[in-house]
Protein backbone atom coordinates (compact mmCIF):
# COMPACT_ATOMS: atom_id res chain seq x y z
CA UNK A 1 0.00 0.00 0.00
CA UNK A 2 2.98 2.20 0.88
CA UNK A 3 4.05 1.64 -2.89
CA UNK A 4 0.81 2.76 -4.29
CA UNK A 5 0.77 6.01 -2.21
CA UNK A 6 4.10 6.70 -3.01
CA UNK A 7 3.47 6.33 -7.25
CA UNK A 8 0.71 8.59 -6.82
CA UNK A 9 2.78 11.13 -4.96
CA UNK A 10 4.92 10.61 -7.86
CA UNK A 11 2.76 11.74 -10.41
CA UNK A 12 1.12 14.36 -8.86
CA UNK A 13 4.38 16.20 -8.48
CA UNK A 14 5.49 15.22 -12.02
CA UNK A 15 4.35 18.02 -14.66
CA UNK A 16 2.61 16.50 -17.34
CA UNK A 17 3.08 17.89 -20.86
CA UNK A 18 0.61 18.08 -23.69
CA UNK A 19 1.49 17.96 -27.15
CA UNK A 20 -0.22 21.12 -28.80
CA UNK A 21 0.79 23.26 -31.69
CA UNK A 22 2.25 26.24 -31.13
CA UNK A 23 1.05 30.44 -32.04
CA UNK A 24 3.71 30.43 -34.87
CA UNK A 25 2.39 27.20 -36.54
CA UNK A 26 -0.88 27.71 -36.47
CA UNK A 27 -0.19 31.33 -37.71
CA UNK A 28 1.72 30.01 -40.40
CA UNK A 29 -1.26 27.42 -41.70
CA UNK A 30 -3.92 30.03 -41.29
CA UNK A 31 -1.24 32.58 -43.45
CA UNK A 32 -1.21 29.45 -46.09
CA UNK A 33 -4.57 29.60 -46.20
CA UNK A 34 -4.95 32.81 -47.10
CA UNK A 35 -2.68 32.84 -49.84
CA UNK A 36 -4.72 29.66 -51.60
CA UNK A 37 -8.15 32.06 -51.08
CA UNK A 38 -6.41 34.88 -53.08
CA UNK A 39 -5.45 32.19 -55.54
CA UNK A 40 -8.93 30.90 -55.76
CA UNK A 41 -11.05 33.54 -55.32
CA UNK A 42 -11.14 35.20 -59.01
CA UNK A 43 -11.82 31.91 -60.42
CA UNK A 44 -14.97 31.97 -57.97
CA UNK A 45 -16.46 34.99 -58.77
CA UNK A 46 -18.28 34.01 -61.96
CA UNK A 47 -19.93 31.61 -59.79
CA UNK A 48 -20.95 34.00 -57.10
CA UNK A 49 -22.37 36.25 -59.19
CA UNK A 50 -24.59 33.09 -61.39
CA UNK A 51 -25.73 32.30 -57.85
CA UNK A 52 -26.91 35.66 -56.69
CA UNK A 53 -28.46 36.36 -59.97
CA UNK A 54 -31.21 33.26 -59.00
CA UNK A 55 -32.74 35.30 -57.21
CA UNK A 56 -33.18 38.21 -59.78
CA UNK A 57 -34.44 35.59 -62.06
CA UNK A 58 -36.61 33.95 -60.06
CA UNK A 59 -38.54 37.10 -58.51
CA UNK A 60 -38.93 38.32 -62.35
CA UNK A 61 -40.86 34.71 -62.73
CA UNK A 62 -43.08 35.84 -60.41
CA UNK A 63 -43.79 38.74 -61.84
CA UNK A 64 -44.61 37.29 -64.79
CA UNK A 65 -46.96 34.79 -63.11
CA UNK A 66 -48.68 38.00 -61.99
CA UNK A 67 -48.58 39.70 -64.70
CA UNK A 68 -50.34 36.70 -66.63
CA UNK A 69 -52.78 36.18 -64.01
CA UNK A 70 -53.42 40.28 -63.99
CA UNK A 71 -54.05 40.02 -67.89
CA UNK A 72 -56.80 36.77 -67.92
CA UNK A 73 -58.34 39.03 -65.15
CA UNK A 74 -58.39 42.64 -66.78
CA UNK A 75 -57.40 42.41 -70.68
CA UNK A 76 -54.28 44.01 -69.95
CA UNK A 77 -50.73 44.31 -68.22
CA UNK A 78 -50.05 46.78 -65.86
CA UNK A 79 -47.17 49.15 -64.68
CA UNK A 80 -48.38 48.65 -60.39
CA UNK A 81 -46.34 46.25 -58.77
CA UNK A 82 -48.69 46.72 -56.16
CA UNK A 83 -51.53 45.77 -58.25
CA UNK A 84 -49.77 42.49 -58.65
CA UNK A 85 -49.30 41.64 -55.03
CA UNK A 86 -45.92 41.60 -55.53
CA UNK A 87 -43.92 43.12 -52.35
CA UNK A 88 -40.73 43.88 -53.61
CA UNK A 89 -37.86 42.48 -50.84
CA UNK A 90 -35.98 44.69 -48.94
CA UNK A 91 -32.70 45.64 -50.44
CA UNK A 92 -29.15 44.79 -48.77
CA UNK A 93 -28.78 48.85 -48.56
CA UNK A 94 -32.23 48.84 -46.44
CA UNK A 95 -30.97 45.88 -44.50
CA UNK A 96 -32.94 43.09 -46.29
CA UNK A 97 -31.29 40.37 -47.80
CA UNK A 98 -32.10 41.28 -51.80
CA UNK A 99 -29.28 42.22 -54.43
CA UNK A 100 -31.62 43.79 -57.14
CA UNK A 101 -34.34 46.41 -57.40
CA UNK A 102 -37.75 45.37 -59.20
CA UNK A 103 -39.68 47.85 -61.58
CA UNK A 104 -41.97 47.48 -64.83
CA UNK A 105 -40.69 49.58 -67.48
CA UNK A 106 -43.85 49.20 -69.82
CA UNK A 107 -47.10 47.57 -70.11
CA UNK A 108 -49.81 47.95 -72.38
CA UNK A 109 -52.53 44.95 -73.95
CA UNK A 110 -50.13 42.72 -75.16
CA UNK A 111 -47.17 43.19 -73.78
CA UNK A 112 -44.66 44.00 -70.73
CA UNK A 113 -41.00 44.44 -69.82
CA UNK A 114 -39.91 44.39 -65.83
CA UNK A 115 -36.20 44.61 -64.95
CA UNK A 116 -34.17 43.77 -61.70
CA UNK A 117 -31.10 45.92 -61.60
CA UNK A 118 -28.57 44.69 -59.47
CA UNK A 119 -27.73 47.20 -56.22
CA UNK A 120 -24.70 45.95 -55.42
CA UNK A 121 -21.47 45.43 -57.84
CA UNK A 122 -20.94 41.51 -57.45
CA UNK A 123 -17.24 41.50 -58.80
CA UNK A 124 -15.99 45.07 -58.11
CA UNK A 125 -15.51 46.07 -61.98
CA UNK A 126 -18.23 48.58 -61.49
CA UNK A 127 -21.05 47.11 -64.09
CA UNK A 128 -23.70 45.92 -62.50
CA UNK A 129 -25.91 42.77 -63.62
CA UNK A 130 -29.46 43.63 -65.46
CA UNK A 131 -32.29 41.36 -66.15
CA UNK A 132 -35.53 41.58 -67.88
CA UNK A 133 -38.72 39.35 -68.37
CA UNK A 134 -41.44 40.20 -71.34
CA UNK A 135 -44.49 38.27 -71.87
CA UNK A 136 -42.77 35.62 -73.41
CA UNK A 137 -41.77 34.96 -69.44
CA UNK A 138 -38.05 34.13 -70.60
CA UNK A 139 -35.66 36.50 -68.21
CA UNK A 140 -32.93 37.61 -69.94
CA UNK A 141 -29.25 38.86 -68.47
CA UNK A 142 -29.64 42.43 -70.41
CA UNK A 143 -26.28 43.88 -68.53
CA UNK A 144 -23.24 40.58 -67.39
CA UNK A 145 -21.60 41.43 -64.23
Amino acid sequence: MDLFKEANMKIVNKKIKIKAFSLQEVLIVLLIIGVFMLIALPNLMPLVVKAKSIEAQMQLKYIYNNQTSHRYLYSKYTTDLYELDFEAPKTVKENGTSNYAYEILSAGNTNFVARATAITDFDGDGIFNVWEINENGTPKQIVKD
